[in-house]
């Protein structure tokens, strides 16, 4: 506890400045600073212009909270409000806090002065910051007019700059390029700014226009970066983005992950090793960046060697993420699963809303409900905002563990939903045959403004192939075409063969292929082959059978079906002429697996396998329920 003593002469002259600021600059916590505030009010010292000033100059900016609002308070308090200088330092703690739709309120305030006070070039800046930040494109436009109408600041670059930042920022890239055109003098940061615009945007040919006509004593390290940032993820670009790295006269850490970036996107991998190699020094971003490379191309064994290879000060979580990223996306779900309960347990790191979504990914991949169940709990008991991709995945997460009512609970519970949010939602449905749920929903994402969008369709479609609803499905696909305007790809197509397939609509979805304006690819032919299978029609079935081979002689389920044909028909020389063709081939068909949680353990079941410890017992089970296997 801070103690704060006070001088029974306090109506003697002395500087009340100094104490009070050095025992302000002493607090540990809000209890102190209230004690200071106490006394500066019992005392009368809010009445000191010099004090109250000082405590506005030295704290506003403070990077502890609690001094910062005290800040505020004094000055709103206080008889400084005439002072331009102070509502800037007030407007810049919120535009540059945690709070930023404030520093607008406290600007529009100041506006409302009574003419005793006016916004100035830093007044205007400010305020456009935290529209910025906040992307308001209609309060910034509102204060760009004002701006205009008072001719203050209008030919200011530092504002211009501001207004250009707006535009980007709020995505409308034609707005900021006008005003970039119309200023009559740019500095560095004009330049930058349209450069990076245009780069965000993936406008590479109107940032190299800028950057060509841009002043050579102008650029700097940021222009650098940006355009190799650009330049380097395009197979085009990536020769002007070498040579301009090679030509650099300084280079920083965001120059070399930008280029090794750069170099891993245009599948460059032994180029950015090198690089890598050749780094003066390292930070996350390299090692995660490296991470992702090597499992992006399927060495997943090279991308752990390194991760074992990174320092303490360096294993972050974006580096845990990576790392853990990289299992998922190699069919890795165990090892993932095991790396993350190794940063839990085994580290002090705390796991961040990726690190979850990712876990439960792999939780979803390997239907261990009870683990997805314990994260699920300790996001509620810390809060964390279901609002984005964590969300999802715990909807997702439920869904493909079998408990279709939990995600439904999770859904309507949501206080915000996105589209991914009504998305993965309906793909739980599908994958439970719940066909009119599905549909419905559609149908309520239309009555509360969600715009579908074409991984909404996939969902809906493959719900109603699964619940036999042909024409809600087809519905579906004209509601897409014709009403959001939607251009199908060939997964909606798919879905389309599979319904019309699945209904013993064999000849219709034969015809559907030979008009669709896409070339059909094997999973589509396999989807009908599948459907000719299960609706015997097998005069069909042998002639695409026979064309998938020739399409893709290296897959294993068209000779798979085309033997399961000729058995139907009882061609059993020509079923081992398939057979011989597999081995000669050398194809092999993966074994079917599956596997169920019992008691927290999960068991796994391989077609032909006998490793299991109570493997006789289950088969004995097996006989009785089925005895005429005997």
């Amino acid at each position: 506890m801070l103690t704060v003593y006070t001088s029974s002469y306090s109506n003697q002259a002395y500087n009340p400045a100094f104490p009070t600021l050095h025992l302000l600059k002493k607090c540990r916590n809000s209890r102190d600073i209230n004690q200071i505030h106490a006394r500066i009010l019992t005392t009368g010292l809010i009445r000191n212009s010099s004090l109250t000033t000082k405590i506005i100059l030295n704290f506003s900016s403070s990077s502890h909270q609690p001094l910062v609002e005290l800040s505020r308070t004094i000055f709103f308090s206080s008889q400084q409000r005439r002072n331009p200088f102070l509502w800037n330092l007030i407007i810049k703690s919120f535009s540059h806090g945690l709070e930023p739709e404030k520093a607008i309120l406290v600007f529009i305030l100041m506006l409302n002065q009574g003419g005793f006070v006016y916004p100035d070039t830093f007044s205007f800046s400010l305020v456009l910051k935290a529209c910025s930040r906040l992307e308001l494109l209609k309060e910034g436009l509102q204060i760009h007019c004002l701006i205009v109408k008072s001719e203050f600041g209008s030919n200011d670059v530092f504002v211009q700059n501001s207004l250009m930042n707006l535009y980007l920022k709020c995505g409308c890239i034609k707005f900021a390029r006008l005003m970039f055109d119309r200023m009559l003098e740019r500095d560095s940061v004009s330049w930058n700014l349209m450069i990076d615009g245009y780069v965000k945007n993936d406008m590479m040919e109107n940032a190299l226009e800028v950057f060509h006509r841009m002043p050579i004593e102008d650029q700097n390290l940021i222009t650098w970066n940006s355009i190799i940032s650009g330049c380097s993820k395009f197979e085009d670009g990536f020769e002007f983005a070498w040579g301009l790295f090679n030509k650099m006269p300084e280079r920083d850490l965001v120059s070399w992950n930008s280029m090794i970036n750069g170099c891993l996107k245009c599948g460059k991998l032994g180029i950015a090793s090198h690089l890598f190699n050749l780094m003066p020094e390292r930070d996350s971003i390299s090692w995660a960046s490296m991470l992702d490379g090597y499992a992006k191309s399927g060495d997943i064994d090279k991308a752990r060697n390194l991760f074992e290879k990174i320092p303490d000060s360096r294993r972050d979580t974006v580096t845990w993420n990576a790392m853990i990223d990289g299992y998922i996306h190699n069919g890795c779900s165990k090892e993932a699963l095991q790396l993350f309960h190794e940063m839990w347990k085994g580290s002090s790191l705390v796991p961040d809303q990726a690190t979850l979504a990712m876990a439960l990914s792999a939780i979803a991949e390997l239907g261990y409900i009870s683990e997805g169940t314990f994260i699920h709990d300790y996001i509620r008991r810390n809060g964390l905002d279901l609002s984005g991709k964590l969300g999802v995945a715990v909807i997702d997460m439920y869904s493909k563990c079998g408990s279709i009512n939990n995600a439904m609970w999770v859904f309507e519970n949501l206080e915000r939903k996105n589209v991914d949010h009504w998305n993965s939602m309906i793909n739980g449905l599908a994958i439970h045959g719940l066909g009119h749920l599905a549909f419905n929903l559609l149908m309520e994402m239309e009555r509360v403004s969600i715009k579908p969008d074409d991984i909404t369709f996939i969902g809906v479609l493959n719900a109603c192939a699964h619940s036999g609803m042909v024409k809600e499905g087809i519905i579906c696909f004209e509601l897409m075409r014709r009403v959001y305007n939607l251009t199908p790809k060939l997964q909606h197509y798919g879905c389309i063969v599979d319904l019309l397939g699945r209904a013993a609509f064999l000849k219709c979805a034969r015809n559907f292929i030979e008009v669709m304006p896409i070339r059909p690819n094997d999973v589509i032919w396999r989807t009908l082959l599948s459907s000719c299978m299960k609706h015997e029609n097998f005069e069909m079935g042998i002639q695409i059978a026979k064309n998938l081979m020739e399409l893709d002689s290296m897959k294993p389920s068209s000779y798979v079906l085309l033997s399961n044909i000729y058995a139907g028909f009882g061609m059993w020389s020509d079923v081992n002429r398939v057979r011989k063709m597999m081995k000669d081939r050398d194809i092999r068909k993966v074994p079917g697996c599956s596997w169920i949680e019992l008691e927290g353990n999960v068991h796994e079941f391989v077609i032909g396998d006998a490793s299991h410890p109570e493997f006789g017992e289950i088969y004995s089970v097996l006989d009785s329920l089925c005895p005429f296997n005997s």
